[in-house]
């Protein structure tokens, strides 16, 4: 008879340095890799997309296309080349047009890409079809992830015995039907894979045992499994799903597995030789890869969440302890029989053996990706209130059925947790709830992301965005952003190429200075001498013109430092109150600034893609 096949997908380069390492694996170190994959047969390799593009312009300085270029050209069609992308989100947190989504995924296709994974926050069809469409028609492989998802805890133990004995439990909604027809209908709008997408490590073993085989009742294409071990899920699942006939598997080379990561290849090879599972990938090869990956990871020491390693480790020459080979039998055993709490005992005693990190208690307990929860930690401590994590914490179901019950994946779960923070806020304070809805929240719950889960009341949609109708994201106020002359640079744009202003369309506020960093690195080499005379002249007006005191009323910036994305004022500008002097970006979330009265603009201290401190003052007034 012969053995089952299981493909992987490794997420080395994209998933896994973005979960552990905040996305800083340089273009440097993954020359270094490249060649060493060509050899090691993996059916997909996730090298884009995600947090990619932004990190490596942002924090590397470096071109995400050339990183894509590179990948191809190493790989030389050795393994399919894959990204994730957030349907008509794409990179950003906006909706995009169709014109847009068309530009971006021909572009990629062109540079090297095979597979786009695409997923809606929303898990709104609407938004993926037309991505779906696309890709195939520009000979790509369009890859349908359904997010999942877990209905939020019942809030009973805050009610009163007789609330809790007579109050109506709200309707399940993410039911193991829910996820096989979204899988269902990617596949016949011309998926070519379907993936079931637990970005938060929350679907638990026997969750798996249920929702897997359904799956593959009702699918034709192949079904990937892709997971996080965060909570301590992900290794005990990805076993269940290989016992219930997963096709594909996402998985990490050793160095960059666990933790907030996806399962280490290492120990999936180990149970699939056990359960007479083949899988199609040259461990040879990995190992070779492993040793190089070592080095990267050292490299990356400050930005590793984690800072210890696991112990070395070959399945193809170390030969295990008996007591943890009896582990792995123990767990099979025990996913065989369904039987959860066995099985997860067994995968975290192995993983412990090996000395991955222990699960995360509090994204267990709190059902939220871990993700979400530091950046509401990072956006409580800019606020100096710390004190405020418990509270906001337990208002996340509040807001999220407030929001039709959306998906805790990127985007909504960023949305989600920002304006938990923020209705805490308001509570200290003493204001009323949703005193400071975020623009993306206000976009949310008007629907301009798409249908959520389960319908928003009227009335709040009211209370939030001054309307109670539903309205979709409306493709005629899509503003292309303007691809401005430098004269400082030569009268040069500021993107020079199709790809270029592409950046601009999907992450305008980091390609701003991106562009004009490389426009800036061009003209210096053309015309050095020139170029220091002219920044002479523009350093000494501008310090002129600082010098010149604030005799005017001044808007300043909040306590959260931020972005400048838009400025919508110059000096001489008559404003209304209410009118949008500019907009920033502020926790990854874009914010008004509005003139509090009517008034004349005098000064403007800022510009697009200016960061800009707590308390900065941004515009005088006359």
């Amino acid at each position: 008879m012969e053995k089952r096949k299981l493909k992987i997908r490794d997420l080395t380069m994209r998933d896994g340095q973005q979960s552990l390492f905040a996305t800083r694996m340089t273009q440097a170190s993954i020359d270094r890799l490249l060649p060493l994959y060509e050899g090691a047969d993996f059916y997909i390799m996730e090298v884009w997309g995600g947090a990619v593009p932004d990190s490596v312009m942002r924090y590397l300085d470096e071109s995400p296309w050339e990183r894509l270029r590179k990948a191809s050209k190493a790989m030389k069609g050795h393994s399919l080349l894959s990204a994730l992308s957030r349907g008509r989100n794409l990179f950003g947190y906006v909706p995009y047009p169709d014109s847009v989504l068309e530009g971006f995924y021909k572009e990629a296709i062109k540079n090297g890409l095979n597979v786009m994974r695409i997923f809606d926050a929303l898990n709104d069809l609407d938004n993926v079809k037309e991505s779906i469409r696309m890709i195939n028609e520009l000979g790509g492989i369009p890859d349908g992830a359904v997010c999942y998802t877990v209905d939020p805890k019942d809030e009973d133990d805050n009610k009163g015995f007789f609330s809790r004995f007579f109050s109506k439990k709200p309707e399940k909604i993410f039911t193991d039907e829910y996820f096989v027809e979204k899988a269902r209908a990617m596949e016949a709008y011309g998926a070519k894979i379907i993936t079931l997408k637990d970005m938060a490590g929350l679907v638990n073993p026997s969750r798996i045992a249920s929702i897997m085989p359904k799956l593959k009742a009702a699918l034709t294409v192949p079904v990937d499994f892709h997971t996080h071990c965060t909570p301590g899920y992900g290794l005990a699942s990805s076993l269940m799903a290989m016992i219930h006939g997963v096709d594909i598997l996402d998985t990490n080379i050793w160095w960059f597995g666990g933790g907030s990561a996806a399962p280490a290849l290492e120990l999936i090879y180990v149970f699939a030789g056990k359960l007479g599972i083949d899988v199609e990938v040259n461990m040879e090869a990995v190992g070779r890869i492993r040793k190089e990956l070592r080095l990267v990871r050292e490299e990356l020491h400050a930005f590793d969440l984690v800072k210890n390693f696991p112990k070395e480790f070959d399945p193809l020459t170390d030969k295990l302890p008996a007591e943890i080979d009896a582990l792995f039998d123990k767990a099979i055993e025990a996913a065989k029989a369904n039987n959860e709490a066995e099985l997860l005992d067994a995968c975290h005693a192995i993983e412990d053996y090996f000395g991955f990190p222990k699960p995360n208690l509090l994204v267990k307990e709190a059902e939220v990706p871990g993700g979400m929860y530091s950046n509401m930690v990072a956006q409580l401590k800019a606020l100096q209130a710390e004190d405020l994590l418990d509270d906001a914490m337990r208002l996340i179901p509040k807001v999220r059925r407030d929001a039709g019950l959306v998906p805790l994946v990127t985007p909504t779960s960023q949305i989600v947790g920002s304006q938990a923070v923020s209705v805490a806020l308001d509570r200290k304070k003493g204001n009323p709830d949703y005193s400071n809805p975020s623009n993306q929240f206000i976009s949310l719950v008007k629907g301009e992301y798409g249908h959520t889960p389960v319908a928003v009341d009227p009335e709040f949609r009211a209370k939030i965005t001054g309307s109670p109708e539903e309205k979709a994201y409306d493709v005629s106020k899509y503003k292309k952003p303007e691809n401005p002359v430098l004269p400082e640079y030569g009268g040069v744009k500021l993107a020079a190429n199709d790809e270029e202003y592409l950046l601009l369309e999907l992450l305008p506020s980091v390609a701003n200075g991106f562009l004009k960093r490389r426009r800036a690195e061009e003209w210096k080499a053309a015309n050095a001498a020139k170029k220091a005379e002219e920044a002479a002249a523009a350093a000494a007006e501008a310090e002129k013109a600082d010098d010149e005191p604030i005799t005017g009323e001044v808007v300043t910036a909040q306590i959260l430092p931020g972005t400048v994305i838009e400025v919508n004022v110059k000096p001489g500008d008559k404003v209304k109150k209410g009118d949008v002097l500019l907009v920033y970006e502020a926790m990854k979330m874009e914010n008004n600034v509005e003139a509090g009265h009517d008034a004349t603009v005098k000064r403007v201290f800022v510009k697009p893609g200016d960061i800009f401190a707590p308390e900065a003052v941004l515009v005088e007034f006359e």
